[in-house]
């Protein structure tokens, strides 16, 4: 797996084109890799997110395969710089153990099911504390546990935002919230399928990445 990260322009018109338009950006995603690239094969599957941190906008993607950036490059950078690096994941997937702590971030559709007028319907949790707590539940299931800083979790919903497009036809309505925090794991098997292959729904629309950095103690 490659884990690839790309700063975007977002002074260019085409660029806030994308960020408004998931299904868009997906599209810009899969052009990243050559035609008849799967999008998901047995090594996982490629999974995108983008990250605003101050001034600056990123994309980032992990994928099975390596990535070529040049037509973002042109559409949504600079042209006259290469912003993205593309570096090796195996290495850190490799070297997971029970017990390992790391800091982490997902963005993630934190959604449930509700039963109206006698149907099942999928509703995206709106409330902070209930965001949050879909990821609890899921603690378990990804092979971690989420730290604890005196009497509270170390993980902690940092942002949302509310996306309406149109795919086919329809207009969709995504909730992208961004989690961050501290992670201990504890199943390193459970882990690395988490990893791969993303968290919840959404995830060809910038949902469903985990990414981890060496935990500051």
């Amino acid at each position: 797996m490659y884990l690839s990260r790309m700063y975007l322009n977002p002074q260019r018109r085409h660029c806030r084109a994308l960020l408004a338009n998931p299904e868009m950006l997906h599209a810009a995603v899969l052009s990243s890799f050559p035609p008849g690239t799967d999008a998901v094969s047995d090594n996982g599957r490629v999974l995108w997110s983008i990250d605003r941190s101050g001034d600056k906008t990123a994309l980032w993607m992990l994928s099975p395969a390596v990535p070529s950036f040049e037509h973002l490059q042109e559409q949504a950078g600079w042209s006259q710089q290469q912003t993205w690096e593309t570096r090796d994941y195996s290495g850190l997937i490799g070297q997971l153990m029970k017990g390992q702590q790391y800091a982490f971030r997902l963005v993630a559709n934190p959604i449930h099911i509700v039963t109206e007028g006698g149907m099942k319907k999928r509703r995206v949790h709106q409330k902070p504390e209930f965001q949050l707590q879909w990821l609890l539940d899921r603690q378990e299931a990804m092979g971690v546990k989420f730290l604890r800083e005196e009497d509270a979790v170390a993980a902690t919903v940092t942002g949302s935002e509310r996306l309406v497009f149109n795919r086919k036809g329809r207009n969709v309505t995504l909730v992208r919230v961004v989690y961050q925090g501290l992670l201990e794991v504890t199943d390193r098997d459970l882990l690395e399928q988490t990893l791969i292959s993303g968290i919840g729904k959404g995830k060809a629309y910038g949902c469903g990445l985990l990414t981890l950095a060496k935990a500051s103690m």
